[in-house]
């Protein structure tokens, strides 16, 4: 499960421009898709906190106005010693354009990496099955 150091490389130089005024902490993200295109996001805060907008979020929207709905890969850098994983939002995120043996590379600036897969990170994703399966005919009226 070693992701490709180009990956890992452009979610590093993401990270380097990340917004995060607030926290300080800042993060880093790089999708491929099936294609082969790269796409990345930082995180960019707010003063209103909820405003702001996650590093993995913002590299799923540069891939979707490029057309593409498929995450192949994924890296989120972020600092300290340990690999921080994507936030509960994210992981929702990643799931909507992920099949669950797709893997996760968490990437600490201290050097450590951990790797897993969608379907480990977010066990039970709430997905377009488990919508349609909660939809009755009374409800689509």
């Amino acid at each position: 499960m070693i992701m490709n150091e180009d990956l890992i490389k452009a979610a590093t130089l993401a990270r380097d421009k990340a917004h995060a005024p607030y926290s300080k902490f800042h993060v880093g993200a790089a999708i491929r898709t099936p294609s082969g295109a790269i796409f990345v996001g930082c995180n960019v805060e707010n003063v209103a906190y909820p405003e702001g907008t996650c590093a993995e979020a913002g590299a799923i929207a540069a891939m979707c106005v490029a057309g593409e709905y498929e995450i192949q890969e994924i890296v989120v850098v972020a600092g300290g010693d340990e690999p921080s994983s994507p936030c509960g939002g994210c992981r929702q995120k990643i799931s909507e354009f992920s099949k669950g043996n797709v893997v996760v590379t968490m990437v600490a600036t201290g050097g450590s990496t951990k790797a897993v897969k969608v379907a480990d990170l977010l066990p039970g994703a709430f997905d377009l099955e488990r919508l349609n399966a909660g939809i009755t005919v009374a409800d689509s009226k």
